[in-house]
């Protein structure tokens, strides 16, 4: 019988592009392979499960490290910015992951069908041992990539599925909080939405703590609480990882993607892309180059 990570080396064989990523028909499910270790990649990651079939990644979120390999899953449960490298990898064991962001709405739903439970857990980034139910799972949805006919009937049954398993294992306290339906979480979610969409133009804080249905200071609290970050701080670093992508992958010069992403200063730009990323952007963009790092596997684990 296939294992998954035979399903997962299959899929990426088949189509993973340069950059190591490989999408599939099922929105939100993707793989993802590398055949060294990698640079360190910046993102604000969106919720979502990893599970790790061969190789080992480290994770850096806030003040917390977090390293995982072949039999772990790695769960994010709300929009957070992390920094990832691969560090197990090599042409005769390459990485290989499956990565599925997580469904609001199927979370909500089977989480007012499950029993209640009430055991609070905050935190937003997680690795444990991923269980059999979620293995098992996720190779269901695999095999069903290759049956096209079957894939729009049986689909959606097959990532509810998925989404239950993970709801009632040792990650479920962690991930129904995004189920809440006028939970912190599933508010912020709103402002971060819009943050998403627009980050490269002025957002008003009043405008993000109305679509979250919240006064400013108590948006602020809870948006703060929920992704580690100011909205403020929060668009800076959307706009910092779009420049630097717009740099290594489009070949921007360090102006061009300053005001591409908003900002309207380019010493600004220089100073604060220095101080996340280490380096100011023409020499961060050539260290890259150097290292082959332009088309390595992101964040997105």
């Amino acid at each position: 019988m296939t294992s998954l990570l035979e399903a997962v080396r299959a899929h990426a064989l088949a189509h993973a592009g340069a950059s190591g990523i490989a999408t599939t028909p099922i929105a939100g499910l993707i793989t993802v392979t590398a055949l060294a270790p990698t640079d360190i990649a910046h993102d604000i990651l969106r919720p979502l499960v990893c599970l790790v079939v061969q190789g080992g990644k480290h994770v850096t979120q806030g003040n917390r490290g977090f390293g995982f390999a072949a039999g772990d899953s790695l769960i994010i449960t709300a929009d957070v910015p992390v920094a990832s490298r691969i560090t197990e990898a090599s042409p005769a064991r390459p990485y290989y992951s499956l990565v599925l962001e997580l469904d609001l709405g199927l979370i909500t739903e089977l989480s007012a069908e499950m029993a209640a439970v009430h055991r609070a857990d905050t935190a937003p980034v997680r690795t444990e041992p991923t269980e059999a139910e979620v293995s098992e799972a996720a190779l269901r949805l695999l095999r069903l990539l290759d049956r096209p006919q079957a894939l729009p009937v049986l689909r959606d049954q097959l990532l509810r599925e998925m989404h239950y398993w993970l709801l009632a294992g040792r990650h479920g306290p962690a991930i129904r909080r995004l189920g809440w339906p006028d939970g912190h979480a599933q508010r912020v979610a709103r402002a971060v939405a819009i943050l998403r969409a627009e980050f490269a133009r002025p957002v008003p804080v009043a405008r993000l703590a109305a679509a979250a249905g919240m006064s400013l200071s108590t948006f602020h609290q809870h948006f703060r609480a929920v992704t580690t970050l100011s909205p403020l701080q929060f668009q800076k670093q959307l706009r910092l990882i779009e420049a630097r992508r717009l740099m290594l992958q489009d070949g921007a010069g360090a102006a061009s993607a300053a005001f591409a992403v908003g900002y309207e200063s380019v010493p600004q730009f220089t100073r604060e892309y220095g101080r996340m990323f280490g380096l100011p952007p023409a020499r961060d963009v050539k260290a890259a180059r150097d290292r082959g790092g332009a088309d390595a596997p992101g964040a997105v684990a």
